[in-house]
């Protein structure tokens, strides 16, 4: 294994942190204040080829290898202060765009793909229910195949970017008899007779990032609706699921570096008693963590990503990193904050909002129990 950036991986990576740091901050406090989506933003990522890194360039993306892709989301974690609008993003590429990218047919990928890659289309993916999170195929949403459509029935909450998007892939029971097997895909268009959004959520964190539960009430949809095959969504989860735990916290190790760098800078200008707080060991050795963390961080997800360019199916090691990447990037957070002290508490230091934006990173995509059971399963238990 060779984790050394090529030299075009290294120009892309400052490209993209030149990019961010330019065209993303603005007015972040008030963004995140008002629960408000960076639609500016949204579409310069956009412009930019960040939703497009994974998407074949037929479809109008940049067709980048798996390590290139985790290569530039941690750099836009690293210049963008936006961890909303970057989360955002991740739900659009790994739960809308890889689902359709693998299992969609040619007038799916050829009606979805451009629009999702372009910043046109915003992609939402429906798998959460009210009763059934870490338990996801227990879902009570019912499907129902007529002689020319499939009719949905269910909600769905805790929907990321639901309030934005054009297009939802929604997973329900077309066969409750056979458990897990009969859970299928389906694409379902915005306007929709019988799709509707139900409630919008407030969260503590990610507060640019849009969220709401959504509705189906005999929702008729016409068979060319059907993504992969009827009891194929398992399939289309686990798939989903293995991109999205491996990329989605690329961003954490870019928003890791931000952090250890901003209190590396805080502790040697901040003095008390005569000297910086740097040299006083609570705080060097808070440093010292922080450093750790962010490079054990990297060789458990690199690992992860370069075992997928591989081609191999990395389930175990796609878990150990998003445990430990949650893990490690809120507790970072903390560091830096206790570094900043009071200062780190006020939300002008954007230091808070770093915490409260990590603390999520233990529950989306799989909590840290959920990734610990699936990791003890690998021996036997």
């Amino acid at each position: 294994m060779d984790f050394a950036w090529s030299e075009e991986q290294q120009q892309f990576r400052k490209e993209v942190i030149r990019f961010a740091q330019e065209e993303l901050n603005d007015n972040m406090i008030e963004r995140d204040h008002n629960e408000e989506f960076f639609w500016e933003g949204w579409k310069k990522c956009a412009a930019f080829g960040i939703q497009g890194l994974p998407v074949p360039t037929e479809y109008g993306g940049s067709g980048a290898d798996i390590l290139t892709t985790v290569c530039g989301l941690e750099a836009l974690g690293y210049g963008c202060r936006d961890n909303g609008l970057i989360f955002s993003i991740n739900a659009h590429m790994w739960s809308a765009e890889i689902p359709i990218m693998m299992f969609g047919n040619a007038e799916q990928k050829d009606k979805y793909l451009r629009r999702l890659v372009n910043g046109e289309w915003v992609g939402v993916h429906a798998m959460t229910e009210p009763m059934s999170g870490s338990d996801a195929y227990s879902m009570l949403s019912r499907a129902e195949k007529k002689k020319d459509c499939y009719v949905i029935n269910g909600s769905k909450t805790f929907i990321t970017n639901a309030q934005n998007a054009e297009m939802v892939i929604v997973f329900a029971n077309l066969d409750p008899s056979k458990g897990a097997a009969g859970v299928t895909g389906f694409i379902v268009d915005k306007g929709t007779p019988g799709f509707t959004i139900s409630r919008k959520l407030h969260k503590m964190g990610l507060r640019t990032s849009p969220m709401a539960e959504l509705a189906f009430n005999e929702c008729e949809v016409p068979l060319t609706s059907l993504l992969g095959k009827e009891g194929g969504g398992s399939a289309i989860f686990t798939a989903s699921m293995e991109w999205e735990r491996i990329c989605i916290l690329a961003s954490h190790l870019g928003a890791m570096q931000r952090m250890l760098e901003t209190s590396v800078k805080y502790a040697k200008e901040r003095k008390q008693f005569g000297q910086a707080i740097g040299n006083f060991a609570p705080i060097s050795t808070k440093i010292a963590d922080m450093d750790i963390r962010l490079e054990t961080s990297r060789l458990a997800l690199y690992k992860a990503a370069w075992l997928k360019s591989q081609g191999k199916h990395p389930l175990r090691e796609a878990s150990i990193a998003k445990a430990y990447v949650a893990e490690a990037c809120i507790q970072s957070a903390m560091d830096a904050l206790q570094i900043h002290g009071g200062y780190g508490y006020m939300t002008e230091y954007q230091i808070e909002r770093e915490l409260r934006d990590a603390i999520s990173g233990k529950i989306y995509s799989g909590t840290t129990e959920i990734q610990k059971k699936i990791i003890a399963g690998f021996h036997g238990l």
